[in-house]
């Protein structure tokens, strides 16, 4: 299968080399009590409703600023999943398997783990349907919203919480 190619235009992407296995990576992907650690911006924190993580799965995740009032975050579903490579998910489809027109932005991501002699070379590709959704979703904090979750994976992996 031929991947899509990186659109700069239309794509946002954050890519590191982290000091861990791609298999700590992917467990910390797929393990709701790990993936709550560090999904969202820390102080936020994270509750997972739903993470079935095969083609077609729901992911459902909810936030909060207090610990205990959570309001929504992620609705979607997985298109793609390879074990221990590759994860595409969108939140353009509900886990309910309905068109969605999400806040703040329509988007699909693709999360690519390869392989480094440090660990893992971990990337991951933000795609939008048009300029302005990508130029929207840049200015609502992309790089400091993905790159500090990116950061929180990479300290909870390197420490061996998900080995």
């Amino acid at each position: 299968m031929t991947r899509p190619s990186y659109d700069p235009a239309l794509d946002l992407t954050v890519e590191r080399v982290i000091r861990a296995p791609r298999h700590s990576i992917w467990r910390a992907w797929t393990d709701p009590a790990l993936l709550q650690r560090w999904w969202v911006p820390a102080p936020t924190t994270a509750r997972i409703e739903e993470l079935d993580v095969r083609p077609g799965g729901g992911f459902v995740t909810f936030m909060s600023e207090n610990g205990r009032d959570f309001v929504p975050h992620t609705d979607g579903i997985f298109l793609v999943v390879e074990e221990e490579r590759r994860i595409v998910f969108t939140n353009a489809i509900s886990s309910g398997w309905r068109p969605a027109t999400p806040a703040p932005v329509a988007m699909t991501a693709e999360v690519v783990l390869g392989e480094h002699p440090d660990g893992t070379d971990y990337r991951v590709v933000v795609r939008h349907g048009d300029p302005s959704a990508r130029e929207h979703h840049e200015t609502l904090g992309f790089f400091d919203g993905w790159g500090s979750v990116t950061r929180a994976l990479a300290t909870l992996v390197e420490n061996g919480a998900a080995a």
